[in-house]
């Protein structure tokens, strides 16, 4: 099935276009972009249950108008024919009054192509008319069965999102609309034992709808039972180790490394070492990456981003090469380059940056049987606590969930948990040497542009070999 329109928007269209119309009358630019987006939050644990609205769940509109110099926006989520002459009225009167001893940054008009175009996601089963009763029931029932598969399970947690975006943009030359639904899920496992504490927990993810449960229900004892495992892992020896990395840590790196640090209106301030690098090797040459709504279908798939840019497919790295940064159209304006579709705000209420859609390493042509059995020492890298990295000066950290021993091309049974990776970001991508022929995408979590400004990306990859500082 697809996808439903937002009714909201459907009304509010002709509303939108008369107040175009009434702007063009004295700005040579107006675009509208609507938005409705709405979800829920369903968590089940040992300890309690909760359901709350989507914590980005929105509704509203933001005008961006040329105002002869650059571009100023106005957003509101009242709009009906009385309101219309009072939004216009506040556009002319406060927008573009800048005081004289302000410098602004001058930008060129938008030329915008004539297109006309909608996207509707498929799914199997729409959440939203799956009562709420019975998607605590199978959270619930997911929660107790993995809580008694141990009595050193402390507290184990089942989640479940659902998230339905619609948006419209309508300006004197386009009229775009798109609905998708994604969905997330995760398990959560605590254990104790003595003086222990150690936890896991995986995610699931994609343009999906209730049909994604079925990956909690067919998981909970692996994630429980791995925790378990977990109480006898033993730090890390600091060190340069031979690693196999699984698809979501090679999410994180392509996210941590070439994800930000290729956001190109951090171009446009100069805080970016990535612009120094275009055409240059920054890899090694069986290294190629992507970013793009149309690059991958996950929860960072989307016709249109929120400047009415279609989605793309855009290679970042091509055979170790860096060739492309992630713009939004101001930055590619300014820098004038041609705009990639990666203009996302947070809300209609939030500017639009250069941001992450779907992040992730091409795959290669190796087996993963070849890439275990050439480690003569090292470990296997899986899941992910966290990840920083530094755009200015590639420095990157990524805190990894475990590490697998292995020894002459076997596992020997043995973890570390946790492991910090860090290093700087060329000598990493460098010493990729082997790399899986399947990508596996994730995208349960959220991106943020420093500490705010969050959006939903996905990343990830096939497994890759490398040479990395674990510590």
């Amino acid at each position: 099935m697809q996808a439903s329109r937002s009714e909201f928007l459907v009304r509010s269209k002709p509303l939108i276009r008369r107040l175009i119309e009434l702007l063009s009358a004295d700005y040579k630019y107006v675009s509208v972009l609507g938005t409705d987006t709405k979800g829920k939050t369903y968590m089940v644990s040992k300890t309690g249950v909760n359901i709350s609205d989507y914590f980005l769940a929105e509704r509203g509109f933001v005008v961006r108008i040329h105002n002869g110099v650059n571009y100023s926006e106005y957003s509101f989520n009242e709009l009906s024919e009385e309101r219309l002459p009072l939004i216009v009225e506040e556009i002319k009167t406060k927008l573009h009054k800048v005081a004289p001893e302000i410098a602004v940054n001058a930008y060129d008009q938008i030329e915008e192509e004539a297109i006309t175009k909608e996207f509707f996601s498929e799914l199997e089963e729409d959440p939203e008319t799956i009562s709420p009763e019975l998607i605590i029931g199978e959270l619930t029932r997911i929660v107790e069965a993995a809580s008694g598969l141990s009595d050193l399970i402390v507290n184990y947690r089942a989640g479940y999102n659902s998230i339905h975006v619609s948006k419209i943009y309508l300006s004197n030359h386009k009229d775009l609309e798109q609905s998708y639904l994604t969905s997330d899920a995760s398990l959560f496992c605590m254990v104790s034992r003595e003086d222990s504490i150690k936890y896991t927990f995986k995610t699931y993810s994609g343009v999906k709808g209730y049909e994604i449960i079925k990956e909690l229900e067919n998981n909970y004892r692996k994630i429980a039972e791995e925790a378990i495992r977990l109480l006898d892992a033993k730090p890390v020896k600091p060190g340069v180790y031979d690693v196999i990395c699984a698809p979501d840590v090679t999410g994180l790196i392509a996210h941590e490394a070439f994800g930000h640090g290729v956001e190109m209106d951090m171009f446009v301030k100069g805080r970016a070492k990535g612009a120094e690098y275009i055409n240059k090797q920054v890899a090694s040459p069986i290294t190629t990456m992507h970013d793009g709504a149309a690059a991958a279908k996950h929860v960072s798939s989307y016709l249109f981003d929120d400047e009415g840019t279609l989605g793309t497919d855009t290679t970042i790295i091509q055979e170790g090469i860096l060739k492309n940064g992630i713009s939004d159209l101001l930055s590619a304006l300014k820098l004038g380059t041609t705009p990639t579709g990666n203009g996302k705000r947070e809300s209609y209420e939030r500017k639009a940056y250069a941001r992450m859609t779907n992040t992730f390493f091409e795959a290669g042509k190796d087996t993963y049987e070849d890439m275990l059995a050439s480690i003569k020492y090292g470990y296997q890298l899986e899941g992910y606590y966290s990840g920083m990295e530094d755009p200015k000066n590639w420095g990157i950290q990524c805190i990894v969930m475990l590490g697998r021993e292995i020894v002459d091309g076997k596992f020997t049974g043995k973890l570390i948990s946790p492991a910090v990776m860090t290093g700087y970001v060329p000598d990493l991508l460098k010493s990729i040497s082997m790399v899986a022929g399947d990508v596996e995408l994730e995208g349960a979590g959220f991106c943020g542009k420093g500490y705010k400004e969050y959006v939903k990306t996905s990343n990830g990859g096939p497994y890759i070999k490398a040479k990395v500082r674990l510590g």
